[in-house]
């Protein structure tokens, strides 16, 4: 053997190691989300682009401030924190001021996530943190939603984007309700083709639902997601609302519209797959997204709001302590018994 043989690596358990790291993972979400960030880009123009960095700016701003100065370096490397603000930004509408961006992302990463001890022990999906207190404090103009522009009103940029801190935007009189407004509140459905290819007013990741598709694949592909929860929540809202829609077709959604408007893709694809926030064990996953599908179509169809996927999610991240502690295996050589009076004990 040679003095320096390139092939023995000597190094301390464990011996086999998972190509797969936060930063790998954080990586592929960037990637897989591209797609619908340039979309984007291409229906809202610049202010979307204003928005979105507002808002990655506050969450890797606030990460910054409450992590030790020994540790920055390995906390932001992650891409945890600027990936938290570009979740958060695409839930956000076109025209919204710059700070409102900024303040939902500094909420979101100071009490959806470093106030839970950081990285990996939050209870909740941060971006839905800040987003849930953005719309529970400036309800008005999370639910204020810009026209799909195209390419030619790129420049555009409304008075409300701007808008200095804590003083009521002026919002362009050109506005429209999202698809899930039209429906709850004037009962005017629209076209399917313009919901796969994002070409309706909403938030910025209510944008192309066939991009937003193409990065769940992807994301399954590398492995960075639990295909169960997707495929859960899918299933039990397209039950719910197929019976729903065969009681009244009139009156309820189809299940197609139900798939493919609002937030339910970006929901279902990139936050309810959260490692962290949703359960370990497979049936547990199971269970989960069953959960998260009916009531989103639960809270859309009989609730206040169109919208229902960020509650859904948010009350099913809550139940998640308790679906992992009934779906946890039995220990190999233990009777049913056995472990419950150990778990007592």
């Amino acid at each position: 053997m040679k003095k320096k043989d390139p092939k023995l690596l000597v190094q301390p358990a464990p011996l086999l190691r998972q190509g797969m790291t936060t930063p790998t993972a954080m990586r592929d979400v960037w990637v897989a989300l591209a797609p619908a960030v340039l979309a984007a880009l291409w229906f809202f123009g610049l202010k979307a682009a204003l928005v979105l960095g507002a808002s990655i700016a506050g969450a890797v701003a606030t990460e910054w401030a409450f992590t030790a100065p020994e540790k920055r370096k390995m906390a932001l490397g992650d891409n945890s924190a600027a990936l938290t603000g570009l979740l958060l930004g695409l839930t956000l509408p076109p025209a919204l001021p710059m700070w409102m961006a900024f303040v939902g992302s500094v909420v979101a990463i100071g009490i959806g996530k470093v106030m839970w001890g950081g990285l990996g022990q939050n209870v909740f999906n941060p971006a839905l943190v800040g987003r849930a207190f953005l719309l529970g404090t400036f309800p008005i103009a999370m639910t204020t939603w810009s026209p799909a522009a195209g390419p030619g009103g790129f420049f555009d940029v409304p008075a409300s984007v701007l808008a200095a801190p804590f003083m009521s935007p002026v919002y362009d009189a050109m506005s429209e309700a999202s698809p899930l407004g039209l429906l709850k509140f004037q009962h005017q459905g629209t076209e399917f083709l313009r919901l796969l290819l994002g070409n309706t007013s909403g938030s910025l990741g209510e944008t192309s639902g066939l991009l937003l598709l193409l990065g769940g694949l992807y994301l399954w592909w590398r492995r960075d997601l639990d295909w169960r929860i997707p495929a859960a929540i899918t299933v039990a809202a397209v039950v719910f609302s197929t019976i729903l829609f065969l009681v009244n077709g009139d009156k309820y959604p189809s299940p197609l519209f139900t798939v493919f408007s609002g937030g339910f893709l970006l929901g279902t694809l990139y936050m309810a797959t959260d490692p962290v926030t949703s359960p370990v064990t497979p049936r547990g996953a199971v269970i989960f997204g069953l959960g998260v599908g009916f009531l989103v179509v639960l809270i859309r169809v009989f609730g206040g709001f169109p919208e229902g996927m960020m509650y859904a999610i948010l009350l099913m991240n809550a139940a998640t302590p308790l679906i992992d502690r009934y779906t946890q295996p039995r220990v190999f050589g233990r009777g049913i018994q056995e472990g419950s009076a150990n778990e007592r004990k």
